[in-house]
């Protein structure tokens, strides 16, 4: 048997290798999980205010923290379901389930769990085009260049979010809205 030439071997250049990680200290399914479980243990902390207001003490003044804190998660769980969903490459569908979730109290942790089992939650962050197609999207760009400067957003992201309670602080609690 003669040895295989060079012609008959595949050189490193040819084999396509994966992009490097992305250097990011938390995976998207971890970031999403602790999201999703900081949001269901707002629903307690509220759900708590409104039983002592309601059921021992009208006057508490534990009703407003409770609520602020719940409504800040709710809004950054809602960032987080967008940007993991579009990450994942999630329908739109999905991501505003993922979003719905958080209107039902503790929904968020059994609707992790669903994603985990179906391996929607798998992978890095995306920050390198992959070769597919979607990665010529522009807002698929767009997410590679913020996810590659984390801090700047991360900060974008609360700034949203605090603008996006600072409107609903204005607006009042949603049973009085529209009155």
């Amino acid at each position: 048997m003669s040895e295989p030439s060079s012609s008959d071997t595949v050189s490193d250049a040819a084999v396509p290798t994966a992009p490097p990680p992305s250097g990011h200290r938390f995976s998207p399914a971890q970031v999403y999980r602790v999201v999703a479980v900081a949001e269901a243990i707002t629903w307690t902390l509220l759900i708590a205010a409104l039983i002592v207001k309601y059921g021992f003490d009208p006057d508490t003044a534990l009703l407003f923290p409770a609520g602020l804190t719940h409504g800040f998660v709710f809004v950054a769980y809602g960032a987080t379901a967008i940007v993991v969903g579009l990450n994942q490459r999630w329908k739109p569908g999905l991501v505003a389930l993922g979003i719905l979730t958080a209107i039902v109290p503790y929904a968020t942790i059994p609707f992790d769990r669903a994603l985990e089992r179906r391996g929607l939650l798998k992978g890095d962050w995306r920050v390198h085009d992959s070769g597919d197609p979607r990665d010529k999207r522009v807002i698929d760009r767009m997410l590679r260049w913020f996810l590659a400067r984390p801090w700047l957003l991360l900060g974008l992201i609360v700034a949203a979010v605090v603008a996006v309670v600072a409107v609903l602080l204005v607006l009042g609690p949603p049973g009085e809205w529209g009155k």
